[in-house]
This record gives C-alpha cells, structure tokens and sequence, in this order.
C-alpha cells in the first residue's frame, strides 16, 4: 500500500474526512478475516497488477 505521505497523485474533495474514512476501512478489515487471508497471501505474486476491475453495488435499506 501507498503512504498518503508519498502520494500526491489524487483529488480530495474534503481531507478533514480522512481520518474517518480510515476508520471505516480499519473496521471492515477487522469484519472480512477471509478477504484479508487473501491479501496478505497474494500480496508478494500480486496476479491482479495492471488489471482494471469494475465493480457495481445495488444499496438497499438492508445493505
């Protein structure tokens, strides 16, 4: 992962929120143990470089 200290190649709308958004992800790696296994394994091969990858969500009241 980057260092936001590092990087300066993005468009933020309001940093403020920064601190809260990082939260937020802190949290949902701490719920998705499965999907941090994956990481952490696939970390050093890194077979997804150069891909572009979409993703959709529909949001419901339930979400």
């Amino acid at each position: 992962m980057t260092s936001t200290v590092d990087f300066t190649d993005y468009k933020v709308a309001d940093i403020s929120l920064a601190d809260l958004g990082r939260r937020e992800l802190e949290i949902a790696e701490s719920e998705m143990p499965a999907l941090m296994a994956l990481r952490e394994k696939y970390k050093a091969d890194q077979p997804l470089a150069g891909a572009k990858i979409l993703g959709c969500l529909h949001m419901t009241i339930q979400t």
